[in-house]
């Protein structure tokens, strides 16, 4: 009972701080919300721990929370070991993913080139408004985030869904980047849909995997199966931000 109520408590405490720091972003209250912000990411960590899931799921988390709190502090720099901190987390993700076997099919091609076609469409649009020294490595953490979220399908609906929120929410930063038009408090959507979708991979992944039934064998027939999960492909390829703009922050409380 007690190791039932951990997992809980935690989800409910990582509730209530992301509920916190979304009202801080809508009403402009940035020292809140820069308190709050390198919270989130350790309670989903502490979660899934309390779980028993991966460690390569917390590894991911708390590469998430050294980017998230890196890119409250401002810089080129720091800006580059942010992204590199994000992109550490993506590999940990990958890696998660590959257990769950390759990805094949007319279908998963077809959706693997249409993510690669966003990627390129993407990083052509913003690569005028890039700094020389921030093209190359915006470019190769946005083709990594795509691969992650193109490998977040073979293990669930959840994860699908949560690596498409997280190119949603890069895909925001890159349209403030690009100048595109914006909707109202545009740092209160980039952190709902980042948050939402670091907490559907985490549900996604925290869990055991259900074995697929191999030759001959029936769904409920109790056998292992071949061991392979769903395969599938997903979604646009987003750019990082800019750290001379205030878009640099888009994931930090004044302004991600």
């Amino acid at each position: 009972m007690r190791r039932l109520r951990t997992p809980r408590a935690l989800l409910i405490a990582f509730a209530a701080v992301a509920v916190v720091h979304l009202c801080a972003l809508a009403a402009g209250v940035p020292a809140v919300a820069q308190v709050t912000k390198p919270v989130l990411m350790p309670l989903l960590a502490a979660r899934v721990v309390a779980l028993g899931g991966p460690r390569l799921l917390v590894a991911a988390l708390l590469f998430g929370c050294g980017g998230d709190t890196l890119l409250q502090v401002g810089g080129d720099t720091v800006f580059l070991l942010g992204m590199g901190s994000f992109a550490a987390g993506h590999v940990c993700y990958l890696a998660l993913f590959a257990r769950h076997g390759a990805a094949g099919g007319v279908r998963a091609y077809a959706l693997a080139g249409a993510y690669g076609v966003a990627w390129l469409g993407v990083v052509l649009v913003l690569w005028p408004d890039l700094e020389a020294g921030l093209r190359l490595p915006v470019a190769c953490y946005s083709l990594l985030l795509t691969a992650m979220a193109c490998g977040a399908t073979r293990a669930g609906v959840r994860t699908g869904a949560g690596g498409a929120l997280f190119l949603l929410s890069d895909t925001l930063i890159a349209g403030g980047i690009a100048e595109w038009p914006q909707a109202p408090a545009p740092q209160f959507w980039i952190m709902l849909t980042y948050l939402a979708a670091q907490y559907l991979l985490t549900e996604g992944l925290s869990r055991p995997k259900s074995p697929r039934p191999g030759r001959g064998q029936s769904p409920g027939d109790g056998s292992r199966g071949d061991g392979k999960g769903r395969a599938a492909w997903r979604g646009p390829a987003p750019v990082a931000h800019r750290p001379d703009q205030s878009w640099t922050a888009s994931r930090a409380s004044t302004m991600p």
